[in-house]
């Protein structure tokens, strides 16, 4: 091949359409979504009195908590994926899903006498919890990976532990349906160490696949 077939070559390369950033992120969102209630339902499915548990606070709020981390994160992440994006200005709003669940975990310490924080803490479901979480979000976690490689992030390691935060917060969202340990002490500890395993998975494998 010489020069000029190299460039034509190139260029007809650069005419290739390619799916909008934007559309990618949404559609992979979508399917993540739909990927996590697959597992899900072919796993745990909902517990057995979630009419009654939805009408407690304590077990809105695990939905409040998810759903804040999931949108911050997809924000993030999304910021990440674009070159010379403004990813910053999306970061301070991870710190309303922590916020929330700090003040929701202080007010429990507060109603709940000293020698129950220790079994509200560990609740009944904590390895179950450390084990699904990852395993519904693992799924999500590699859809949001392509999407990454589809962008250009200069932050990989960063783009993807978002990508992580978002696969987890998908994932807990449709765990906290199944899990019976409603206290926000059991929340802030097993649902936050599940997650934060699969940012780190995250930022390994966008380390790793999703470099340009």
């Amino acid at each position: 091949m010489d020069t000029n077939e190299l460039i034509e070559t190139l260029a007809a390369d650069t005419r290739q359409p390619t799916a909008p950033l934007s559309f990618v992120w949404w559609g992979a969102a979508g399917l993540a979504i739909a990927l996590a209630a697959v597992i899900f339902f072919a796993t745990l499915g909902p517990r057995p009195d979630v009419a009654a548990a939805a009408e407690t606070p304590r077990f809105l709020l695990k939905f409040v908590v998810t759903t804040t981390l999931g949108a911050s994160a997809f924000g993030l992440a999304r910021g990440l994926s674009r070159p010379g994006e403004d990813w910053r200005a999306a970061a301070p709003y991870l710190a309303g899903a922590a916020a929330l669940l700090a003040i929701a975990a202080f007010v429990e310490l507060l109603l709940l006498p000293h020698g129950a924080w220790s079994a509200k803490l560990v609740g009944m479901n904590s390895m179950v919890c450390l084990a699904y979480i990852p395993l519904i979000g693992i799924g999500p976690l590699a859809i949001f990976l392509l999407a990454l490689r589809h962008g250009a992030p200069t932050r990989p390691a960063l783009a993807g532990a978002a990508a992580g935060l978002l696969a987890g917060s998908i994932a807990a969202t449709f765990y906290a349906a199944h899990c019976t340990d409603d206290s926000p002490l059991f929340v802030a500890t097993w649902y936050t160490i599940a997650i934060a395993g699969l940012a780190v998975l995250g930022a390994a494998g966008a380390s790793r696949f999703a470099r340009w």
